[in-house]
């Protein structure tokens, strides 16, 4: 079965490393919650049932507000059918507030994915993110009283001048919430973003490479021993708490996506709607689909799956890659795996292809061995 993705790309303040599409322009909300439920019944029959997942993201999908975030879960359950498995909401901690967590037991959603990224205030302010570090203790507190039962927060590493130590209470303080779920994330200097314009104007400095490895190891080395599974690269889940919709774009799953830059996956073309909202919004109000698509070959396909399977802790399954892409991409691949497997990098059990926990800290490069 697809997944369903659905990006509300409303946010009060842009954070300055941010690089995903999203807009201030809150003032468009409703017109775009319009817009939305018209986009699904102009592509109803992309799906063939009931989206198996749900993920709303952004942006900041927590924005919109009870009202017309249950007039979009109204219409998906209109359009698709309701959606017995996975069904998670991303939100910021300061949108949590009583009134909102009593809108959201009203509304489907079962897992929800919040930002802490730190737990140092002036680190947050670095950020420019609205929230403090005691807000993030507080949401967590109010979505357990609404019967959320599974939340990942996300933390970032490796800030200007940031120390071990620094990261390590971040982490503690990260375990005293009990999430179900954790993703963590070298900070990034994305080209675009005010945090890479600061770069560039010497305003900040990147932390050392070694430094930021440790932090990496730190953080593995932590988390499993609370008993948390490092499943793929950035994330760790308690057992049964894996992220199901985000699983599926490793694993090569079709899903919809719906709004301004959203992604779509046939499996065997891709789709992407316009990342502006001013013409998101005409194309869809004039009753036009504001988006390009491709065709994948065999190769496209192939670095596909090196790109996404094996940032997963199963890595690639041989017998499957085989059977899809045939002995040519198959030889191919364990060719180019022999240097990667005798350096430790890569590791193989006769049944699929992984990275090792060195190859983890070169993930990038191991990929870049492999693809065609």
């Amino acid at each position: 079965m697809a997944g369903l993705y659905i990006h509300i790309p409303f946010c009060e303040s842009r954070c300055i490393y941010c690089g995903f599409y999203s807009t201030t322009r809150t003032g468009l909300r409703r017109r775009y919650a319009d817009a939305l439920c018209r986009e699904m019944e102009m592509r109803r029959g992309e799906m063939p049932g009931p989206p198996d997942t749900i993920y709303l993201g952004g942006g900041t999908p927590s924005t919109l507000g009870g009202e017309l975030l249950g007039r979009v879960f109204d219409y998906i359950y209109k359009v698709y059918g309701p959606c017995e498995g996975e069904i998670t909401l991303e939100c910021n901690p300061d949108d949590v507030t009583d009134d909102f967590c009593h809108a959201l037991a009203r509304l489907p959603v079962n897992r929800v994915s919040m930002g802490a990224q730190t737990f140092s205030d002036a680190r947050l302010r670095f950020l420019h993110r609205r929230h403090s570090a005691a807000e993030v203790v507080t949401a967590v507190e109010r979505l357990r009283r609404a019967d959320i039962r599974n939340i990942s927060l996300d933390l970032m590493f490796g800030f200007p001048g940031e120390t071990p130590a620094d990261w390590q209470t971040d982490i503690d303080n990260a375990l005293l919430l009990h999430p179900e779920h954790l993703s963590a994330y070298s900070l990034m200097y994305e080209e675009g973003t005010p945090l890479h314009r600061m770069l560039t104007r010497g305003e900040v400095e990147e932390i050392d490479e070694d430094v930021s490895l440790h932090m990496y190891d730190m953080l593995i080395d932590r988390l499993t021993t609370a008993g948390y599974e490092h499943y793929e690269i950035s994330n760790f889940a308690l057992p049964g708490h894996r992220s199901r919709h985000n699983s599926s774009y490793w694993h090569g799953v079709p899903y919809v996506g719906l709004g301004a830059s959203a992604h779509s996956y046939s499996g065997t073309a891709r789709s992407w709607n316009v990342d502006n909202l001013q013409a998101y919004l005409e194309a869809i109000e004039a009753g036009r689909l504001p988006s390009e698509s491709e065709k994948l070959d065999l190769t496209t396909r192939y670095n596909d799956l090196i790109t996404t399977a094996l940032r997963t802790r199963e890595g690639i399954a041989l017998d499957a890659m085989r059977a899809e892409f045939g002995p040519a991409l198959y030889g191919y691949m364990m060719q180019q795996a022999q240097n990667q497997l005798a350096l430790g990098l890569l590791q193989t059990d006769g049944r699929s292809l992984s990275l090792t926990r060195k190859g983890l800290y070169v993930s990038d490069a191991v990929m870049v061995e492999l693809i065609r």
